[in-house]
């Protein structure tokens, strides 16, 4: 199809990507007055995150959740039951979760005066972007074929996808990502896992309770590498229980299909055989085929894109956030910074605040995080005061039945000043928010332990915490 060069093609800001960091900058520059056309390449907007990451991973984390409740927690409450499974509905239910929010998404994005297009958008030049959307299955957009747009501000959201391994023989189907391991058709008799971090964990866990034999090969002597040390023992202690397999120090050298099985090889230990592979070592940045050399851009030796602290790369009117910046690779983490980038265009103030990013693992139990963990600390030369309250001692976990987990606080010994939360239960995901807070408002441990918290609640583990932290504990 011929190029067009139109001029409605001309825009204040173009984005590319339409990840949690792409769309929600999209969003918040329309919002303070500038035109823009969020570009991705997938028909479904919303990038890895809601395609196949966040989203559909916590649908099946939710829905395994519930089968392994009913056939191992229901007794203790007195509730009997027989659960049978049908893998393909709940398949259903998660592409339908999918569906909603993505759809949601290109909703929110025209709503707010966007103009979403479907394709691949390179940078061209100084201003320049084109679009090769020859393959649009948008029904909408008739303008397929290449598009040439131009903006004062071109914004990179491009995020992150897979990382490989060398030796691991990825075949899409046996041996494949966390994009196979989402739809998988029934759970494979033993599934093999590389990879101890969040996505592993997480997609190791959903086919453990739906009836696959785990195990976990990581190469670190520790399981969630970045998580405060305490609390990942302690988690590695609780999925050993629940019967997934985790032996470390592994360095998987390879991994491949032998006739209707595949094996996976490790240094120094026998090869294992097994009906699946998830390779979950990590992901990295999806910087490629984006144009940068035509603007003067260099990629770091990591492939990241280097920013300073207002976001902008080297060349003039471009920019970067998200993952592909480097950082936490989190998805509130690329929406914090979409929304900064927008407002330091526009008012020129924008606010991260990267000591108060939480991290969750949807595991069972979960795991959160935020701010600085114990061994930081330590590294740093800071001096601190620790104060961890165990979940048994609380009145709302012996009331569920969930009594092994612990909320830990890491406070500044000189000023009181909360340094780092660190909690392992249930609803962890949910608590962890009110630290959040309080880091992000310099709060001290005794701002938060005169705090009243609602009784019996989780959220009580916090002030006691907070409390133990100055040694003065109420209920342990």
């Amino acid at each position: 199809m011929a190029d067009e060069s139109l001029a409605d093609d001309r825009y204040d800001v173009v984005v590319i990507g339409s990840g949690p960091g792409g769309y929600i900058a999209a969003i918040r520059a329309a919002q303070l007055g500038l035109s823009v056309a969020c570009i991705d390449e997938h028909a479904e907007l919303g990038g890895t995150c809601l395609r196949v990451g966040c989203i559909p991973s916590k649908a099946l984390l939710e829905s395994s959740a519930k089968v392994y409740d009913a056939r191992h927690g229901f007794a203790e409450h007195g509730l009997k039951a027989q659960v049978e499974v049908d893998l393909a509905a709940m398949m259903k239910r998660k592409d339908k979760v999918v569906k909603t929010l993505t759809g949601g998404v290109r909703s929110q994005i025209k709503k707010n005066k966007n103009v979403p297009i479907q394709g691949r958008g390179r940078i061209t030049g100084a201003g320049k972007v084109t679009v090769d959307s020859s393959d649009s299955k948008e029904p909408k957009d008739k303008k397929t074929g290449t598009r040439e747009l131009t903006a004062e501000r071109i914004l990179l959201a491009p995020g992150t996808r897979p990382a490989p391994l060398p030796g691991v023989e990825l075949d899409g189907e046996r041996i494949g990502t966390s994009t196979e391991a989402l739809a998988y058709s029934k759970a494979p008799g033993r599934l093999v896992v590389i990879g101890a971090g969040y996505i592993g964990l997480e997609l190791g866990s959903v086919w453990q309770r739906l009836g696959s034999q785990v195990t976990v090969l990581e190469y670190l002597d520790r399981i969630l590498p970045g998580m405060d040390t305490e609390i990942a023992s302690a988690a590695a202690k609780a999925f050993t229980q629940q019967g997934i397999e985790i032996q470390l120090g592994r360095r998987v050298t390879a991994a491949r299909r032998k006739g209707k099985n595949c094996v996976v090889e490790s240094e120094g230990h026998d090869p294992i055989t097994c009906d699946a592979v998830l390779l979950a070592v990590g992901r990295v940045p999806a910087t490629d085929d984006l144009g940068l050399e035509t603007v003067g851009i260099e990629l770091d030796k990591r492939s990241f894109i280097p920013v300073d602290d207002a976001y902008q790369t080297s060349a003039p009117g471009v920019f970067a956030i998200g993952d592909a910046i480097g950082g936490a690779q989190l998805a509130h983490k690329a929406e914090e910074e979409g929304v900064a980038c927008a407002e330091l265009w526009v008012t020129g103030h924008g606010h991260v605040n990267y000591d108060a990013i939480p991290g969750v693992v949807y595991t069972d139990p979960e795991v959160a995080s935020v701010g600085k963990t114990e061994e930081q600390l330590i590294e740093a030369g800071t001096e601190y005061r620790k104060g961890v309250f165990p979940h048994r001692a609380n009145g709302r976990a012996r009331a569920m039945g969930r009594v092994d987990g612990m909320t830990k606080m890491l406070v500044d010994a000189k000023t009181d000043r909360i340094l780092g939360v660190h909690i392992i239960g249930p609803h962890a995901g949910d608590l962890i928010a009110e630290a959040v807070a309080a880091i992000e408002f310099g709060a001290s441990a005794e701002d938060l332990y005169r705090t009243s918290h609602a009784h019996p609640t989780l959220a009580e583990t916090l002030k006691e915490a907070a409390l133990a932290s100055a040694g003065r504990t109420l209920n342990l």
